[in-house]
């Protein structure tokens, strides 16, 4: 006698209720040959469905063995017993359980996909099956443009798509009514007929006189086991010479499961679009906030790098005192004419200059204005890199002589001498009339911030010592060294030279290099703050994600428990559920980015052209990843919940 086809030795399901263990199938032995069509008969309650589910591999036996086709199944794990679902079984659900999103065809075609179906003869046989089932003209129709009947022969050809040997339907009559139920019944007896092992659970005496062989379950046991007199099955091939189709292999066979996930999630987000846009809209604020602080930190950092382009490197700045914020500072009176002469005498140094500030009334005539004064000597301008746009402005003769020269910048030309040459010209300085010998264009990068509008003027220092201030000490040094120098070796330098004249380190040292270097760590610093912000925009946005997907899962926990039914692994249900947040990312990334364009072309028209707003290449990329990241990083919680839902369990939910 040929070996059993389903088999099982002291099967057993139980289930905890708090603290009692109760007993759903208690020791059950039972054998099915290929070929057969078997009723498990029982009231509700009685056991059988839960007997169906572990015969379909939806549910483990808490103790016990089965055995299908000679395989022992208890030991498989949970992509091995979807491959045998998938290959051996086919499901008809007293509910149907068609997904209401596709048509007839792709109901049918779905275990298929999971198997790895080539496109073309999945297709081919889909259109077979159905039109062999009477539904060639409902081939396009969704499960609510067909009556009970025409939905419960999709779920039949659902079940024989990829073969079909072991048919299990769960009162398949139970939603139809009489004259439709006895036609079901009958197309079910044919397909036993053809050589499909048919398992039925059911209440419904009338039903079960349909089979060949009865089991009757009672409190979880089996109770008769009998024979139906009648014609036993007679096989034929009339279904079944439309074999399973050929499956692919490698990436070919990966390619549909892709598809399907991203169709899935196409239909999963069109469904609900109230809840889609919203999620949407979390997303795109958070990719539009990265991309457009992204954006703004660099336009500052552009900003920041045009302006410190112009400042000198090799630029330092002498101040008494021991240190920056020395208390003792203002007493200290060292800095001196003979420290300048033995610096310029430097080989390293480039030019050098004192500098003494000071502030007094300019006058000519009626017109009248404070202005900052600066004494320094003839390389006062190319220390400090600016450029005289009138005149020779004063000299070595000028600083010794302490003549009343006097260079002035932009502002003051524009005030006292708007529309005339100014050079030559008297502009009293104070109470001291002065000749105005140039006028000067001042390095931006060089000077404080707020000294745009100042009016500024320039004399020599020792003008300024002995004719305005009184004293003839120093406030501070400025040089520049020759190009090339390490900054370090020559700061060494001069304050080896300077603490021998002094007998003491009495001055501390500025360079702009350290300057240029700590204003691009506060813009880097920035642009990383603002980025930041914008990141957590992006992460409230993704936890909206997670949020919507988790509601999915419940929602469709029986769509999760009917593609497990037919074939699907614990990887395709979670690439679903992870490509449906991926994709709601993505949409948002693409959103997102076409209005940071649009903000930037409006944003044109509002700053300074400094101020350029530019979306690089690197800031699309990045809302790219950022979107893919975001769906991937907040979907998965998600997606691993769907695809650790228990077949049984996400079946029965509502």
């Amino acid at each position: 006698m040929n070996e059993p086809l389903i088999e099982l030795r002291g099967v057993s399901r139980r289930y905890m209720a708090g603290d009692q263990e109760i007993f759903a199938l208690r020791d059950i032995d039972l054998e099915i040959r290929a070929g057969e069509m078997v009723a498990l008969m029982g009231a509700s309650g009685s056991g059988k469905s839960t007997l169906l589910n572990i015969l379909g591999c939806l549910d483990r036996p808490s103790s016990g063995v089965y055995r299908v086709d000679g395989r022992e199944t208890t030991s498989l794990d949970a992509t091995e017993l979807a491959a045998l679902r998938r290959d051996q079984f086919g499901f008809i659900f007293q509910r149907y359980n068609l997904l209401p999103q596709l048509t007839a065809r792709a109901n049918v075609e779905i275990p298929a996909i999971y198997a790895g179906a080539v496109e073309e003869t999945r297709h081919e046989r889909a259109q077979q099956l159905l039109t062999r089932l009477g539904l060639g003209e409902r081939l396009d129709h969704r499960p609510s443009q067909l009556s009970g009947g025409q939905q419960q022969r999709v779920s039949i050809a659902r079940a024989l798509m990829n073969g079909g040997a072991i048919i299990l339907a769960d009162e398949p009559t139970g939603a139809l009514d009489s004259h439709t139920g006895r036609d079901m019944m009958e197309l079910l007896l044919e397909l036993n007929r053809r050589g499909h092992t048919l398992i039925v659970a059911t209440h419904d005496a009338h039903v079960a006189g349909y089979a060949r062989r009865i089991v009757e379950v009672e409190d979880g046991r089996v109770g008769k086991d009998r024979a139906v007199e009648g014609e036993g099955p007679a096989p034929t091939t009339a279904l079944d010479d439309v074999r399973a189709p050929p499956h692919a292999a490698g990436l070919a066979a990966l390619l549909p499961r892709i598809v399907e996930a991203a169709r899935m999630a196409g239909f999963a987000l069109l469904a609900h679009r109230l809840r889609t846009g919203l999620t949407l809209l979390g997303v795109v604020i958070g990719i539009v906030s990265v991309v457009m602080m992204v954006a703004l930190g660099e336009a500052a950092q552009r900003v920041m790098m045009e302006e410190l382009k112009n400042v000198p490197a090799n630029f330092i700045s002498i101040f008494p005192g021991k240190f920056f914020g020395d208390p003792d500072a203002a007493k200290i009176q060292s800095l001196n004419a003979a420290d300048v002469d033995i610096l310029r005498q430097q080989s390293f140094i480039h030019s050098i200059t004192p500098s003494l500030p000071a502030s007094g009334m300019l006058r000519l005539g009626s017109v009248n204005a404070n202005a900052s004064i600066t004494g320094g000597n003839e390389e006062y301008f190319e220390t400090n890199g600016y450029k005289l746009e009138m005149g020779p402005s004063f000299g070595r003769q000028d600083v010794l002589a302490q003549r009343q020269v006097v260079a002035i910048d932009g502002n003051v030309k524009k005030k006292f001498f708007p529309n005339e040459n100014p050079l030559g010209k008297i502009l009293n300085v104070g109470k001291l009339p002065c000749i105005v010998v140039g006028v000067v264009a001042k390095n931006v990068a060089m000077e404080s911030p707020g000294s745009a509008d100042r009016l500024d003027v320039y004399m020599p220092y020792t003008t300024v010592a002995t004719r305005i201030l009184g004293n003839s000490h120093f406030k501070y040094l400025e040089l520049r060294f020759r190009d090339g120098l390490p900054i370090e070796a020559v700061q060494r330098s001069i304050e080896n030279i300077l603490t021998r004249r002094h007998h003491i380190k009495d001055f501390s040292m500025f360079n702009l290099e350290e300057h240029v270097r700590s204003n691009r760590v506060f813009t880097d610093t920035m642009t990383l703050l603002l980025g930041a912000i914008g990141l957590v925009s992006l992460i409230v946005g993704g936890i909206g994600v997670m949020n919507i997907m988790l509601v999915s899962v419940s929602e469709r926990a029986r769509e999760i428990g009917v593609r497990m039914a037919v074939g699907a692994r614990r990887s395709d249900i979670q690439s679903q559920f992870l490509t449906e947040a991926v994709v709601v990312c993505l949409i948002g990334g693409a959103v997102g980015v076409l209005i940071c364009y649009g903000l930037s072309y409006v944003a044109s028209y509002y700053l300074p052209k400094q101020w350029e707003i530019v979306l690089s290449l690197d800031a699309i990329g990045a809302a790219v990843a950022c979107s893919t990241l975001t769906g991937i990083v907040f979907g998965y919680v998600p997606a691993r919940n769907a695809s650790r839902l228990d077949p049984v369990e996400a079946l029965s939910r509502d």
